[in-house]
C-alpha cells in the first residue's frame, strides 16, 4: 500500500472542481494520528464551483474571513464547522481566486479502523460502514478539525494519496445533498459516488436503490 499512499501532486487539484471531484474517488485520505496512519478510501464527493454557484461558500466571488482559504490555489484543505457540531473536510480546487472546492462526503476504512472507531465513539463490534459514511462522521473518524483549514494536502499529518483510480462507468452521479436553499444550483449533478458502495452516505445517489449491494 506504500505506493498508494504517496501524496497526489498539487497539479491534480488545479483543475475545475467537477473534474477533481470525480478524480478523487478511489484515492486515499490519510491522517497520521498518535503514531498511526488512519486511511480511508474516498467513495463520495461533491463539487462546489465557486462564483455563481449558490450552494458554494464562494458564490459571491468575494472572500470573507471564513472563506478566505477557498480562494487559494488548489491543493489545500478547507475545513469549516456547521450546525454547532460537525466539521466538514474539503479540498480547494482550481486556480487562485476561483473559490472552487470538493467536499469529501464519505470514506471506506482501509487502515486504522479500530482507532477510527474509538475516535467516533463506536463499539468494536459495530460495522465499518458506520465509521465514515457521511462528512461529519469522516472528520470525527480522522480527528480533522478547523486547525487543518488551509493545510497543504501533502503534509505529514494529513494528505491524499494516489490510491486506485475508479473507472467512469462505476461512478453514480446525482444532485448535492442539503442545499435546497441554492435555487437551480440545488439540482446540479455534482455529487459523485462509487456505485453500490455500502459506505456512501444516504440518500444513495443511484436510482431506485434502497440498499447497496457491496
Amino acid at each position: 500500500m506504500n505506493n498508494e499512499l504517496q501524496p497526489l501532486t498539487v497539479g491534480f487539484y488545479r483543475r475545475d472542481p467537477e473534474t477533481v471531484a470525480r478524480a478523487l474517488l478511489g484515492r486515499y485520505l490519510a491522517r497520521r494520528y498518535d503514531g498511526e496512519d488512519l486511511v480511508l478510501r474516498i467513495v463520495e464527493t461533491e463539487a462546489y464551483l465557486g462564483e455563481g454557484d449558490r450552494a458554494s461558500h464562494a458564490w459571491t466571488g468575494k472572500p470573507t474571513r471564513r472563506t478566505a482559504t477557498l480562494f487559494r490555489s488548489g491543493g489545500c484543505a478547507y475545513v469549516y464547522f456547521v450546525y454547532g457540531m460537525h466539521n466538514m473536510f474539503n479540498t480547494v480546487a482550481g486556480k487562485r481566486g476561483v473559490g472552487g472546492a470538493v467536499l469529501v462526503r464519505a470514506g471506506e476504512p482501509v487502515a486504522g479502523a479500530a482507532m477510527m472507531r474509538r475516535l467516533r465513539g463506536l463499539a468494536s463490534d459495530r460495522s465499518d460502514v458506520e465509521i465514515a459514511s457521511g462528512p461529519g462522521k469522516l472528520c470525527r473518524a480522522l480527528a480533522i478539525d478547523r486547525s487543518f483549514d488551509g493545510a497543504a494536502l501533502d503534509g505529514e499529518r494529513l494528505w491524499i494519496g494516489r490510491g486506485r483510480r475508479v473507472d467512469r462507468d462505476r461512478v453514480a452521479v446525482g444532485p448535492r445533498v442539503g442545499v435546497a436553499y441554492a435555487g437551480r444550483a440545488a439540482g446540479w449533478p455534482l455529487r459523485f459516488a462509487l456505485e453500490r458502495n455500502a459506505h456512501v452516505s444516504r440518500p444513495f445517489p443511484w436510482s431506485g436503490a434502497k440498499q447497496p449491494s457491496g
